[in-house]
């Protein structure tokens, strides 16, 4: 089979029947895993933190808050390039170089985590560069739309995504078990307060070997960049990715675009951030329209001849107004996804791992609460089944419309983040937090399934509204915007709690969810709508 495909015709059921579904698949289950350890070592700071946390490391709450935000920020600023890749460099190409680079952030993250008094700005940069994992999620989803028809967009999306997505489950689960052993060699740390695992506490005073948070992730990164290189296809047709010339050419085509993003990422941070580490002249929501228009036309304008030509074609996007709707309701599903994934387990900790005292007319939140329960238990339950339900939402959108279906998970997820409001309000105002933890963990693993449905419904609407030309740059544009959620939700987070209303947090991200309702309803579902429920 040749590397280059330059006859691809999906929609022909013969072709596809006698050829192209094999390929397709094939693909697509390189690009499942690949796509995985993006995702788990983008989010891996989730659990790295809360870690430190037990460990005693010498930095604040907020601090640790910032890290999983900076990693949040660079992997959705890196989608924004890695969203137009397929078709100047091809999908084989793209999915190998960006796999096996995450290689870099892996390895420095492990190095790093050896030594305790590591100062913070060194993982400020691990968190910049471990988004390239998020990155590669706007690359892995363009190229999976092409392998596949459009009658079965819905499922082969949602399986790449939904799939994909266990990487974030994949790393909560294995990164706590892989801390408790000595298997990378190095030294080991002693716990300052209690840890856990998927089966439980582990008690302060326990030996733990943090640095395999990172190295851990090599271990299927260099078989995978392999199966990327030698199983894969560029699909070399008008379509998709014509003309892009030797490997080499391409991985500097690559190479050149994510380094604009990088760029205006760490102009961002530095725009944003307090002093030391950065000047903190700005609001993030200032900062994330420059950061967005920044990446956008440097990527144009610091470009030239064919490359230059070629992303201007795609951007044309940007003229369909339903290119913006639904980015906006996207970010409603997938953002809020990437977010509270990013958020899950340090708030887990924070608002009820201490007790709330009244000391001397003041409320604390310090006095560390022996009953609370493990983050590390159970932060991994809301990705998880926001990430096994994805497919699903795929398949029944295929059967009823996507439209519909985003309809009712925005009802969802309006009334699900309401009630999380009400029990972290509770529990950050009492000495027994852990007496209001069942329902909000209930409640939390709704919103995650309700964002795991909306984002196979999402995916479908995508593939019916968009011609073949425009759906692959529209799925990764659309999910580079929804991923500053990773961003938005863990800041936010960490300003409410340290401004002791975390409650506060919600309330505005189910005033959010119901502008999204509204939306989606002007555009695809009322009587009139421009398209009726793609």
């Amino acid at each position: 089979m040749p590397t280059n495909l330059e006859k691809w015709d999906v929609e022909n059921e013969q072709f596809w029947n006698a050829e192209g579904k094999r390929i397709a698949t094939r693909n697509l289950w390189i690009s499942i895993p690949s796509l995985l350890c993006g995702f788990a070592v983008w989010l891996y700071w989730s659990i790295i933190t809360v870690q430190m946390l037990n460990l005693g490391f010498p930095f604040t709450q907020s601090e640790l808050f910032t890290l999983s935000a900076i990693a949040g920020l660079s992997g959705a600023t890196l989608r924004i390039p890695s969203s137009f890749l397929i078709r100047i460099a091809g999908g084989r190409n793209t999915i190998f170089l960006t796999t096996a680079m995450l290689m870099i952030p892996a390895v420095g993250t492990g190095f790093a985590l050896q030594n305790i008094n590591t100062p913070i700005w060194i993982y400020y940069l691990l968190a910049l560069l471990s988004g390239l994992g998020g990155g590669n999620f706007a690359s892995s989803m363009s190229n999976i739309s092409f392998f596949f028809p459009k009658k079965v967009q819905g499922t082969s999306l949602g399986l790449n995504a939904g799939l994909g997505n266990f990487g974030v489950t994949t790393m909560q689960i294995l990164i706590p078990l892989v801390m408790t052993m000595g298997v990378f060699g190095g030294e080991s740390m002693t716990l300052v307060t209690s840890s856990g695992t998927l089966i439980g506490k582990i008690p302060a005073g326990t030996e733990t070997y943090i640095h395999n948070a990172g190295y851990v992730w090599l271990v299927l990164l260099i078989p995978l960049a392999f199966a990327g290189w030698f199983g894969m296809n560029n699909i070399t047709t008008d379509a998709v990715s014509p003309n892009i010339g030797s490997p080499p050419l391409c991985f500097a085509k690559v190479l050149g675009l994510l380094g604009i993003a990088f760029g205006t990422s760490i102009i961002g941070l530095y725009l944003l951030l307090p002093a030391p580490v950065g000047a903190g002249l700005l609001s993030k929501w200032v900062v994330l329209p420059l950061v967005i228009a920044g990446t956008v036309y440097g990527m144009k304008f610091l470009t030239t001849g064919a490359l230059r030509a070629n992303l201007e074609r795609q951007y044309r996007i940007f003229g369909n107004k339903h290119t913006w709707a639904m980015t906006i309701i996207y970010t409603m599903t997938f953002g809020s996804f990437i977010g509270y994934s990013a958020a899950f387990a340090l708030s887990i900790k924070v608002i009820f791992g201490y007790s709330h005292l009244l000391v001397d007319g003041v409320m604390t939140h310090k006095t560390i609460n022996p009953n609370g329960p493990s983050a590390l238990t159970y932060a991994w339950m809301g990705p998880f089944i926001g990430a096994l339900i994805r497919p699903v939402g795929g398949k029944i959108s295929d059967k009823l419309g996507g439209a519909i279906v985003t309809q009712w998970v925005s009802i969802v997820m309006i009334l699900s983040a309401f009630g999380c409001a009400y029990y972290m309000k509770a529990a950050y105002a009492s000495a027994t937090p852990e007496d209001y933890f069942t329902p909000f963990l209930v409640l939390f693993i709704i919103l995650f399934a309700a964002t795991g449905v909306g984002n196979g419904s999402t995916f479908r609407s995508i593939a019916m509204i968009f011609d073949k030309e425009q759906a692959g740059p529209v799925l990764g544009w659309t999910s580079a915007v929804a991923a500053y959620g990773a961003f938005i939700i863990p800041q936010v987070f960490g300003e409410q709690i340290k401004a002791t209303t975390p409650e506060y947090a919600l309330y505005g991200f189910a005033v959010f969810y119901f502008l999204c309702l509204v939306l989606n309803w002007w555009f695809y579902t009322r009587k009139n709508a421009y398209i009726q429920n793609p």
